[in-house]
């Protein structure tokens, strides 16, 4: 069988599985339908202050909260990896002659269209919230959610077969995540906080495809921080799928 089918079987496997269950989907957006509803008010008599160019509190949030939504909800992709490996399922893929990357990357297309479906609804919450932006640039700020959130699934996956323990992995993912939430500007720009915090702010590469996401929302796409955001996300996703085909193929050799 060629890598495309072999990859679409994968895929339809794996939606099936969540077709079953599509209460994951929701829960998978609640966090940041909760920040959207509970914190955007908060930002409203605030942002004008911000100096981001836009004063509609939810056209600055909403763009991080998508990329919120790509990089948690992703990398907890690989929970679900574990219970297969557990279960046998890895083993059982093994003995077939499927490419070894097809199994990975059939699972990453399960997770980014299940990231896409969630980065519509809190789209259309955040415009029923008062959220206004082009729709060329929306498109694009969604492109590189999905093109980030495969990055950490893939990611997330390899981490799942390495570690083989939610124990583990999870304190790990939190250890990850916590910084990138404060540091990348998703919340609060960071142009707010003192010099030597946006100085280690520069440093998070999410920071710069959280400032090309809310670039492309309000119609800028030809700023540099659109360039960086998108190559940042890029790279990350090729870093990201090769190390989570090394693992597949090293735990299948």
């Amino acid at each position: 069988m060629s890598f495309t089918r072999e990859s679409t079987i994968v895929f339809r496997r794996q939606i099936r599985m969540n077709l079953r269950n599509p209460a994951w989907v929701l829960i998978g957006i609640m966090q940041p339908v909760l920040y959207l509803v509970l914190f955007g008010p908060l930002l409203e008599p605030l942002v004008s202050s911000f100096g981001t160019g836009t004063d509609n509190a939810y056209t600055f949030l909403v763009p991080g909260l998508l990329v919120q939504l790509g990089m948690f909800g992703a990398f907890f992709a690989g929970f679900g990896l574990i219970g297969e490996w557990r279960e046998g399922v890895i083993e059982a893929e093994r003995v077939t002659p499927a490419n070894r990357s097809a199994l990975l990357v059939g699972r990453l297309m399960r997770d980014v269209s299940q990231l896409f479906v969630q980065a519509v609804i809190l789209v259309a919450l955040g415009y029923v919230m008062g959220l206004r932006g082009s729709f060329g640039g929306i498109v694009l700020g969604i492109l590189i959610t999905l093109i980030i959130g495969a990055a950490c699934a893939a990611a997330s996956n390899a981490l799942a077969l390495t570690t083989k323990s939610e124990d583990v992995m999870a304190p790990i993912i939190n250890i990850v995540m916590m910084p990138v939430l404060l540091l990348s500007g998703i919340l609060l720009p960071m142009t707010i906080g003192p010099e030597w915090l946006q100085n280690v702010s520069d440093l998070m590469p999410f920071k710069y495809v959280v400032d090309a996401v809310r670039d492309s929302f309000s119609g800028s796409f030809g700023t540099s921080s659109v360039l960086w955001g998108t190559v940042w996300a890029v790279v990350l996703a090729v870093l990201g799928t090769w190390w989570g085909t090394a693992t597949f193929r090293k735990e299948n050799a």
